[in-house]
């Protein structure tokens, strides 16, 4: 790959010259490609944000990355703590070895942490998968974001409606890079073939289009026991098998709020492998959510997702690949009118492409990131 996309200027800077902090599955996904791109120029700082090592381990195997170069471990705190002590540490790395730029991504606590840090030590800050915005200030995410952007010094937007949120708040056009989501770029190189996929179905008991995957994690949905419990209750009243691969944090609130008795036909199982999400994801009859990555992901495998959650940041593949549900209690009728339609809407989404891009945004996301730090 580097020798097909040159990056001039990379082979001259130092070696763990560009800082990339990172903590979540998603992250670990999202900056893949541009981590194996930056090749020994990359000093990776895990913060361990996701402590679970099921949601970590087996991401760095399967997206060939060595382990990181520095383990932050901040562990479980809450969030103002997650956060205060992710920037103390960084700055004490900084401070020992000034790096030449700290890459983030995404809406984290890691992100807004690197973010703070390179701030107050005045380290050009390169945010990726800059400018979404769900315009819910009730989400955390949404805060750490927004923060995010307006601290960068480059934000490297996914689409053309990201760089617009960003102009629309005042952050100069000069700072913008539509580069494509990275997503694309993993997900599309990770994907099994169809026999790899038959093969997992057939192991796992299961029929092509004929079962839904779930998986919910967010807080305003796992953390109200009643509405948990109404998730619970209206994927078990499906027509179709549900697999959902259980979140730490869901099984706990499951566990805690007394609800294993509403699992009915739900088979809860353990956290997935990416590549085998990717596998079932591209087979299943539709999706049910409250995953960022999962609305972008449905739009790569060409399947339906029912968003269950007040307000989407992801306005690119609502009323295509995805529909957001914002009361739970909607949820039976839209799946009921999807199923109806399935073969159509199937048919339909095979010959859409997604709006996030090409496959090629890491390169396009590393030539922005050398070029910021040779041009500073």
């Amino acid at each position: 790959m580097m020798a097909t996309f040159p990056f001039p200027g990379l082979a001259d800077l130092p070696q763990g010259s560009i800082a990339t902090v990172f903590g979540t599955r998603p992250e670990i996904i999202k900056l893949a490609g541009i981590i194996e791109l930056l090749g020994e120029k990359a000093l990776t700082m895990y913060s361990g944000q996701h402590f679970d090592q099921r949601l970590s381990d087996i991401f760095f195997d399967e997206l060939r990355l060595p382990p990181p170069d520095v383990m932050l471990a901040v562990g479980a705190r809450r969030r103002g703590q997650q956060i205060g002590e992710l920037v103390l540490r960084l700055e004490e790395r900084f401070a020992a070895q000034r790096p030449a730029a700290v890459v983030v991504q995404g809406d984290t606590n890691t992100a807004l942490g690197g973010a703070l840090a390179a701030n107050t030590l005045d380290i050009p800050l390169i945010h990726v998968e800059a400018g979404l915005r769900s315009f819910d200030r009730r989400m955390p995410e949404e805060h750490n974001r927004v923060m995010v952007d307006h601290l960068a010094d480059l934000c490297l937007a996914p689409t053309e409606q990201s760089r617009k949120n960003l102009l629309e708040e005042g952050v100069p056009g000069v700072r913008i890079t539509v580069t494509g989501n990275t997503v694309v770029d993993v997900a599309t190189r990770l994907l099994p073939s169809r026999s790899a996929r038959a093969s997992l179905l057939e192991s796992m008991g299961l029929q092509a289009e004929a079962f839904v995957l779930a998986t919910f994690h967010r807080p305003e949905n796992v953390d109200d026991p009643d509405r948990l419990g109404a998730v619970l209750e209206h994927l078990a009243t499906l027509d179709l098998p549900v697999l959902f691969p259980l979140h730490p944090r869901t099984r706990q609130r499951i566990d805690a709020f007394g609800l294993r008795g509403r699992t009915g036909r739900i088979d809860m199982v353990e956290p997935l492998g990416y590549t085998a999400f990717l596998s079932l994801a591209a087979e299943c009859a539709f999706l049910v959510s409250d995953s960022g990555g999962v609305q972008e992901e449905s739009s790569i495998v060409k399947r339906p997702a029912i968003i269950v959650r007040r307000s989407s940041d992801r306005p690119e593949v609502l009323g295509t690949f995805a529909e957001l549900v914002p009361s739970v209690d909607d949820f039976p009728d839209v799946a009921r009118k999807l199923l109806e339609d399935l073969d159509q809407r199937h048919r339909r989404l095979a010959d859409l492409p997604s709006p996030y891009g090409d496959g090629h945004a890491s390169v396009r996301c590393v030539r922005e990131i050398v070029s910021t730090v040779i041009g500073g």
